[in-house]
């Protein structure tokens, strides 16, 4: 007689039921009896493998033709076995607990008979919850991205559509997969197309038009930018109903919003990808087909808060009661203060909680998939915990702006799953992606952190696919230190932003002020005081100074003196070499060491960092190049002229390395820069970027060539405050879009 059942705790919860979203079988059965202990089920294990199993120590054997019962009532998830195991040489002569081919049975779950291998019974399972009986089997090598099969209960309806999960074949795992000359994918989120885009979008979009830019510069290989709208789901249908237009017509209105200001922030993106587009729903479809027909799907009621601007359930831990406008009481999300509702549905749900051993592997494998670090750590935290199965349907008659699940027209595809296959669309999916795919570096916000990081490559993997080579992951802006909110009026206007300060003065107030690892604040005199500082009196007066016809009569990048400047290996030993001293030897030295600096600090997504370097050498340079005054040497004197053209030549070289440097950031200044200095388009790579060759008694192309025409001022200072105010309010502000 079995035990009595016990009642199960609420870390013992059957896998994809969490707390407060639930996994709502219409059937149930007793639970089985408790597992033996996770000793008894390694020395058992131990057992099966080297002999076989006597009859009257294990239960009867389960006929392979057996029928599948109507509801199968799963026992806690036995832990999955860490780490690879041991092959068995020697083989088992078939007895009691074989099959006639000599094959070992899996023991029963929880009472039940052992199955067959082959046999179509869902035997493994990698949920939470204590250790589960021996599972007697030929041990082999174990394969840390094939994708493991739950076990789940199973019913009525979803019997009926319930199939045995197969085993995916292993993705090959390629370590250069990003390396140099290699296809590179570098994307942003796909933004959603229910309201006009803020500065948040548009730093997403700029750090990676940087980090493509930069690339080529240093011509690592051929490189894609793909960004574009999400045009899918519940929100979208919501906003459009408001608006009293279709869906249709405000994702049109919405997505030219987003071209426009990309465009006018000089964003180079490649492709712009819209998931209302015929290419992509079909992507979407095969995407689809691809987790259902590897098992990785079935039906079941779910129920929970649904917050409708996030797309998605939320736990109760991450929910707080509040007041609505009319002050009743309701639930709303901690982090973003939206509303939720208690939703529930029958949906199609995937098996998300299969997953947990496979994602450690990943990133445990791939220290920096996800970065910056602290973010990488977040992760490995949210797979301790809970990991509860997705719901990746909609029910039609809630949802009706989305893609049909193929086969079932009462389901709509969930907007996540839905907006996540863009990335493999863009890039040719099904047929043609091998190319790019899994060389992608995606750029999201931390808010978006999980659906990235845990769900899209659980779903690849499911689907046969790699992970993505890295996420790059950065935080939020504020505005003097207020989330932005429409119902506060402090969301910022990047078209209004670019009118104001120019489109690389803005471009580089984000980049330099940006922080991927905290919150960032945004308010009109910061964007002054630094663009003024840095780009407008620091790089510009430096360029206009040793341009000028006063200093630079003969426009001509003039000669470099050893003599004046002889080579030492110690900065030390500068006294009384020359005329040049100590500091002027550390600037030597910072500037040579800059373009690796800067980009180490690029391929470790800290553009901030660089622009940090690169700001520090232009004062250290206009600190050298004040320092020895050349507006006071005589020109009449030999020797004064010498060590004029020295100074003038190194100022120059400085200026030449920092145009170089800053076109990722700052594309049409550094054009004028380096046209200024008459550096021409093939001199403006990275990979041949050397600093001060006559330094080291190597030939210099630039010295004695003639600059360029004078191109104007570098970068205009912004005005007072209040006359940049005075222009804001003139502007006819634009219809509210909603």
């Amino acid at each position: 007689m079995p035990p009595a059942p016990e009642k199960r705790s609420r870390s013992q919860q059957a896998p994809g039921q969490s707390r407060c979203l639930k996994h709502v079988p219409k059937a149930s059965a007793p639970p089985p009896p408790a597992p033996p202990s996770r000793a008894a089920s390694r020395s058992a294990l131990g057992t099966a493998v080297s002999a076989p199993i006597p009859r009257a120590d294990r239960p009867a054997r389960c006929p392979p033709q057996t029928p599948l019962p109507a509801g199968i009532a799963p026992g806690p998830a036995p832990a999955p076995a860490r780490g690879p195991q041991r092959r068995e040489s020697r083989p088992v002569p078939p007895g009691p607990g074989t099959d006639p081919r000599g094959r070992v049975l899996a023991a029963g779950v929880a009472g039940r008979a052992p199955v067959p291998r082959g046999s179509g019974t869902c035997r493994r399972s990698l949920g939470r919850g204590p250790a589960g009986p021996a599972r007697p089997r030929r041990a082999r090598a174990s394969r840390r991205f094939r994708a493991p099969v739950p076990r789940r209960r199973i019913d009525g309806a979803a019997a009926d559509m319930w199939r045995p999960p197969r085993r995916l074949p292993r993705p090959l795992r390629r370590a250069a997969a990003t390396g140099p000359g290699r296809p590179l994918l570098i994307s942003t989120p796909i933004f959603y197309a229910n309201g006009p885009p803020h500065i948040g979008h548009l730093y997403s979009a700029l750090l990676a038009d940087a980090l493509l830019r930069h690339r080529r510069l240093r011509a690592a290989g051929p490189a894609r930018l793909c960004t574009g709208t999400d045009e899918h789901g519940l929100k979208i249908q919501q906003a459009a109903a408001a608006a009293g237009t279709s869906p249709a017509e405000l994702c049109e209105r919405v997505s030219g919003l987003f071209r426009q200001a990309l465009t006018q922030a000089g964003v180079a993106y490649t492709d712009f990808t819209r998931t209302s587009e015929p290419r992509h729903q079909r992507a979407v479809r095969h995407f689809w087909g691809a987790l259902r027909d590897g098992g990785m799907l079935y039906k079941g009621a779910y129920e929970g808060w649904y917050c409708t601007p996030e797309e998605s359930f939320l736990p109760e831990s991450q929910l707080a009661e509040r007041t609505d406008a009319q002050g009743r009481p309701c639930k709303v999300s901690l982090e973003t203060g939206h509303e939720v509702h208690w939703t529930k549905e029958e949906n199609y749900m995937f098996r998300l909680s299969a997953f947990r051993d496979p994602l450690q592997n990943w990133l445990r494998d791939n220290p920096r998939a996800i970065f910056p670090d602290p973010f990488y750590q977040c992760v490995l935290r949210w797979l301790d915990e809970d990991l509860p199965d997705l719901s990746v349907s909609r029910e039609r008659s809630r949802l009706q702006w989305g893609i049909p699940v193929p086969s079932d027209p009462t389901q709509t595809i969930y907007v996540w799953v839905d907006a996540l296959v863009n990335y493999l669309s863009v890039v040719g999916y099904p047929e043609s992606h091998g190319t790019w795919w899994p060389g992608v570096h995606h750029v999201v916000g931390k808010d978006i952190l999980k659906f990235h990081a845990l769900y899209w490559p659980a779903l690849l993997l499911a689907a046969g696919l790699e992970p993505p080579g890295r996420i790059l992951v950065h935080s939020h802006w504020t505005v003097r230190g207020q989330k932005m909110s429409k119902s506060l009026g402090n969301v910022v206007d990047p078209s209004v932003c670019v009118g104001q300060y120019g489109v690389d003065g803005f471009r580089y107030f984000l980049l330099r002020q940006g922080v991927p690892e905290r919150d960032c604040d945004y308010y009109d005199e910061k964007v002054v005081k630094l663009v003024n500082s840095e780009l407008a009196d620091a790089l510009g007066g430096l360029l206009n100074r040793t341009t000028a016809p006063s200093i630079n009569p003969s426009n001509t990048y003039p000669r470099f003196s050893e003599s004046c400047f002889p080579k030492v290996l110690d900065s030390r030993e500068a006294k009384g070499t020359g005329r040049a001293c100590a500091e002027d030897y550390e600037l030597v030295a910072a500037v040579t060491s800059l373009p690796a600096q800067v980009d180490s600090y690029f391929e470790s997504f800290q553009i901030y960092k660089a622009l940090e370097c690169i700001a520090q050498c232009v004062r250290q340079t206009n600190g050298f190049f004040q320092r020895h005054r050349p507006w006071k040497l005589d020109r009449r004197d030999a020797v004064e002229q010498l060590w004029l053209d020295t100074i003038l030549h190194i100022t120059l070289e400085c200026l030449r390395v920092y145009g170089t440097l800053l076109q990722p950031v700052v594309p049409h200044i550094a054009d004028k820069l380096l046209s200024r200095l008459a550096v021409g388009p093939g001199e403006r790579d990275l990979s041949g970027l050397i600093f001060l060759a006559r330094y080291d008694g190597k030939p210099c192309p630039f010295e004695g060539r003639q600059l360029g025409p004078d191109t104007g001022i570098l970068f205009h200072r912004l005005g007072k405050l209040e006359t940049m105010k005075k222009r804001k309010q003139a502007q006819v502000p634009d219809k509210p879009l909603l």
